[in-house]
């Protein structure tokens, strides 16, 4: 049962991937072009570092899947293009593990091909602390990742009704667990007031998680015999609109949902990230190509992002936050409506006040 519903959940979200629209709210965030703000090349560098975290590269593979023999194969081929690339790599929910200890391999395989790599182990946020350690335990894992998605589990047919325990368990997790805690949306977004409890309950980061990627009310809702959740296709907060919106959050964010190429890692460093995350762009090029194919993708993501970062005049990326930016259409309107003034986001080059500076999240 949970095999199979892992299996469907690749299967539609690759689906989704070969009919996206290709566009989304990132596309509604611009670079303010300078001539001759450009740099020498060897002078650029792309480690991040956050939380007390250091990444070679600002880019991860995002959580994906685990808990079947084909999700398995899909994790080897994940762990060793993460192993060829350097990116940081997150496994999928691990309660499948927690339910049939047998497909504990379709997980560890993570670690056992990316032995030296930076892994993230995965759970859901009604794992108690126990699970939570074994699961760090099971990937030797330096980092554990709460994956929270209460609209994904109201259209899921046999998903979770209760949430009110969510919060209160964050907190015992982070509390208990020896690696940092990332809380994560799987595609609806983080509001700034939701980053602002996480870092009370003591969470280390934030993980945005927003809509404009893989859209798992969809993907549940073709898992229904009725079909009858449609009108939540679309719910909730593009990754832009989160990455605007916790400006003044407080936590280290990551960025991912709707990341289509270089330029769109480049907008989310700039608008705040400290590292950004990829799915189902990564998971389309592995099915439909191979595991070369993937490692050759990353491998150019990364030289154009370095290339992008030298056109823009940043050392590095955390630098990208002194770039100018236009925000623009929609994008716009939400930042009207919750209260954020997107002038200052254009102006940046030559102010002293730099947004992310002295407002923004510590890094």
């Amino acid at each position: 049962m949970i095999a199979q519903r892992k299996d469907d959940h690749v299967r539609l979200a690759v689906e989704q991937q070969q009919q996206h629209s290709g566009r989304n709210q990132f596309d509604e965030v611009a670079f303010v072009h300078h001539a001759l703000a450009g740099l020498d090349r060897a002078e650029v560098g792309l480690g991040t570092a956050f939380a007390g975290i250091s990444w070679q590269v600002p880019l991860y593979i995002n959580a994906m899947t685990g808990g079947s023999e084909r999700t398995g194969l899909i994790n080897r081929d994940l762990a060793i293009a993460a192993r060829e690339t350097g990116v940081a790599l997150a496994s999928g929910s691990m309660s499948a593990y927690f339910k049939d200890p047998d497909c504990a391999d379709t997980f560890s395989v993570l670690r056992k091909e990316n032995p030296g790599g930076f892994v993230i182990a995965n759970v859901n946020a009604t794992a108690s602390v126990d699970k939570a350690s074994r699961a760090v335990d099971l990937l030797q894992a330096d980092a554990l990742q709460i994956h929270v998605n209460t609209v994904q589990e109201t259209v899921m047919p046999e998903g979770d009704r209760s949430f009110s325990s969510w919060a209160p368990r964050i907190g015992e997790i982070a509390a208990g667990v020896d690696v940092p805690v990332i809380v994560k949306e799987v595609g609806f977004g983080l509001s700034r007031e939701t980053v602002r409890r996480l870092e009370g309950l003591g969470v280390r980061v934030a993980d945005l998680g927003g809509r404009g990627g893989t859209d798992f009310a969809r993907i549940e809702n073709g898992r229904r015999r009725l079909g009858d959740y449609a009108y939540l296709t679309d719910w909730g907060q593009s990754t832009a609109a989160c990455l605007l919106d916790a400006q003044e959050a407080g936590l280290p964010v990551l960025a991912s949902g709707g990341v289509r190429h270089p330029l769109d890692v480049a907008r989310a460093l700039a608008l705040g990230a400290s590292g950004v995350g990829v799915s189902g762009t990564f998971l389309r090029t592995l099915l439909d190509d191979g595991v070369s194919a993937l490692i050759e993708r990353i491998t150019v993501w990364l030289d154009q992002l370095t290339a992008l970062l030298t056109m823009l005049g940043a050392r590095t990326p955390a630098e990208l936050t002194h770039c100018d930016l236009l925000i623009r259409g929609e994008l716009r309107d939400f930042c009207a409506d919750r209260g954020i003034d997107p002038g200052p986001f254009a102006r940046r080059s030559s102010s002293p006040d730099l947004p992310n500076e002295t407002t923004g999240n510590t890094r």
